[in-house]
C-alpha cells in the first residue's frame, strides 16, 4: 500500500461486527459515480480471519418469527441491577428482524434445531418451547458469506496481518485516520473519513486481563484460537481519545470446556441430568438452579474463580438415553465411561472413595418423581448443600460417564460506550466525530451475560454503525434509504 493512502472508512476487525459494518457501508456506496472506499484491517492471516465469530456455533436468542427473545432486554436489566444500558438492549430488540434479514439475504441460512434440554430462548415463561436459532455452519458461515460478498466489490480492500496502533485526529479532534503496523514491521498512517472499531475485547492480552481480573487471569485458556488476536487495541485507542467506558471490567464470559482436547469451543451444555464435582470430588454448584443457558456461564466462572480450574461432570446411563443429548456435548473426545463410580473416578484421576461418597450423598437426597429434561421439572433434592433444584435424578444406572472440565474465556465484559448509532461517546455523552465501535469491544454486561446474543448484537450494531457512517458522510447520504 503506497504512502498517503486514503479510504472513506477503515474497519478494524474482521468478525461479525466489522464485516456487518463494512458490508452496510460498501453496499450503500454502490451505484455512485465514485463509490466510497472501504479498508478492512485484520490482525490474523486470511486463512484465520473472523476472530471469535469464526469459531462459535453462533446461537441466536430468537423466535422462529425472527424476533429477539421478548424477555431478553428486561433480563439484562434484572441481572445487571439496572446498570446495563436498557435503551441499547431495546434497540437490539427493535433491529433484530432487520439484522436477520440482512444476513439471510447475503447467503446465511438460519436453522432452528430441536434441543433436548430445557432452555429459555424465545419464552421466559415456558422454557423449552422455542428452539434456539443458529446459522447453518455456525459463525464461520457468517464470516464466509460476508467476506465473499465484500471480496467481489471493487471499492473494498482487505489487509491481513496488520495491527491498528493509533487513531489520528484533525485540529478539531475529529478522527481522520489511523496509524497501522504492517507485517513487515513498518508503520504507516492512513487517512479516513471514518473509523469503525470492531476488534473484540481483551481476551488475548495477558497484561489487560491481569490488570482487570487479577492474578488468576493467567490460568484462563482461550475458548478458540481467533480470540488470541483480541488484544484490547480498540479499548486503548478509543480511551486515549477520551472515550467513555461501559460494562464490568472485572467480569468475563467463561464456559466449561473439556480439558482433554484442543478443539475450539469444546463446551458441555447437557449437564442437566448429572452433577459437577471439584478436584476433591465434592459438589460445588446447584446444577439445576436454572436452565442450562442461564447457568453454563456461571458454572464456568465458578470453576475458574473458586475451584482452581478443575471440575468434573458425572452422569449415568439415564442421561445418554435422552434423545439428542449429545447435541450439547461439543467435545471431539467421548466422555470417559465405566461400569462403576469407583472405576470412573480412577479414569478421571479422582479419589474413588470421595467420589462414591458424593454420589451416595446426592442419591440419598434425590427423591422419586418424573424427570422431564425439556422443562423445569421441580425435581429437587432435600437436605443437600448445595441443593439441586431441578432435574435431580439419582446416579445409579451404569454405565457411568464423566469428563474433566476447565473454564475457558470467551469474551470480556468491559468496553467502550457508544450511542444507539454506534458512535463512540465521551463521559458527557458527546460523540467523538467520525469514530464508531461495535461488537464485543463495546461494553454492556454486568454480573451476568444472558446468552446467545453476542453475535447478534455484533451484527446489529456493526450494521447500524456502517449505515450511519454512510448516511452522514458527504456526498453519500442520498444513497441511503
Amino acid at each position: 500500500m503506497e504512502g498517503g493512502a486514503r479510504f472513506d472508512v477503515i474497519v478494524v476487525g474482521c468478525g461479525a461486527a466489522g464485516l456487518a459494518a463494512a458490508t452496510a457501508f460498501a453496499e450503500h456506496a454502490q451505484g455512485k459515480p465514485k463509490p466510497r472506499t472501504v479498508l478492512i484491517l485484520e490482525r490474523s492471516s486470511k486463512e484465520q480471519r473472523g476472530g471469535a465469530t469464526r469459531w462459535t456455533g453462533a446461537f441466536l436468542r430468537i423466535t422462529e418469527n425472527r424476533k429477539l427473545d421478548p424477555d431478553w432486554a428486561d433480563r439484562v436489566k434484572r441481572v445487571s441491577g439496572g446498570l446495563a444500558n436498557y435503551d441499547y438492549c431495546k434497540k437490539l430488540e427493535q433491529e433484530t428482524p432487520g439484522t436477520l434479514k440482512f444476513i439471510e439475504e447475503r447467503g446465511v441460512n438460519i436453522l432452528f434445531p430441536e434441543f433436548p434440554f430445557a432452555h429459555t430462548f424465545g419464552d421466559e415463561k415456558d422454557p423449552g418451547v422455542q428452539p434456539p436459532g443458529m446459522p447453518d455452519g455456525g459463525g464461520l458461515a457468517i464470516v464466509e458469506a460476508l467476506c465473499g460478498r465484500l471480496e467481489k466489490m471493487s471499492n473494498v480492500t482487505f489487509k491481513y496481518e496488520t495491527e491498528a496502533l493509533e487513531l489520528k485526529t484533525d485540529s478539531e479532534g475529529a478522527v481522520d485516520g489511523l496509524l497501522i503496523r504492517e507485517s513487515s514491521g513498518k508503520t504507516q498512517s492512513i487517512k479516513a473519513g471514518a473509523v469503525v472499531l470492531a476488534c473484540g475485547g481483551f481476551e488475548g492480552n495477558p497484561e489487560m486481563l491481569t490488570r482487570y481480573l487479577g492474578s488468576k487471569a493467567c490460568d484462563l485458556p482461550l475458548i478458540a484460537p481467533g480470540i488470541a488476536n483480541n488484544r484490547g487495541d480498540g479499548h486503548r485507542m478509543a480511551m486515549n481519545l477520551g472515550a467513555d467506558v461501559a460494562g464490568q471490567f472485572d467480569m468475563i464470559h467463561a464456559e466449561p470446556v473439556d480439558r482433554r482436547t484442543g478443539k475450539a469451543d469444546a463446551v458441555i451444555y447437557t449437564y442437566t441430568g448429572g452433577i459437577f464435582v471439584n478436584g476433591k470430588a465434592k459438589r460445588f454448584y446447584d446444577e439445576g438452579n436454572a436452565t442450562w443457558d442461564n447457568t453454563f456461564e456461571l458454572v464456568g466462572y465458578e470453576i475458574w474463580k473458586n475451584q482452581n480450574q478443575e471440575a468434573y461432570w458425572i452422569a449415568d446411563a439415564k442421561t445418554t438415553q435422552i434423545e439428542g443429548w449429545d447435541m450439547g456435548y461439543l467435545s471431539d473426545v467421548p466422555p470417559e465411561t465405566a461400569d462403576t463410580i469407583e472405576e470412573l473416578a480412577e479414569k478421571l484421576g479422582l479419589d474413588p472413595a470421595s467420589l462414591r461418597a458424593s454420589v451416595d450423598e446426592f442419591n440419598a437426597a434425590a427423591h422419586d418423581g418424573p424427570f422431564v429434561p425439556d422443562a423445569v421439572d421441580g425435581k429437587s433434592t432435600t437436605g443437600l448443600t448445595p441443593p439441586k433444584s431441578n432435574w435431580a435424578v439419582r446416579l445409579d444406572e451404569g454405565p457411568f460417564i464423566g469428563m474433566p472440565l476447565t473454564a475457558a474465556i470467551c469474551f470480556t465484559y468491559g468496553g467502550i460506550r457508544t450511542d444507539l448509532h454506534g458512535r463512540v461517546v465521551t463521559p458527557n455523552g458527546v460523540p467523538i466525530p467520525n469514530l464508531y465501535a461495535a461488537g464485543e469491544l463495546t461494553g454492556l454486561f454486568y454480573h451476568e451475560y444472558p446468552p446467545a446474543t453476542s453475535v447478534l448484537r455484533s451484527l446489529t450494531f456493526g450494521r447500524i454503525a456502517g449505515a450511519h457512517a454512510a448516511a452522514t458522510m458527504p456526498d453519500l447520504a442520498d444513497a441511503v434509504t
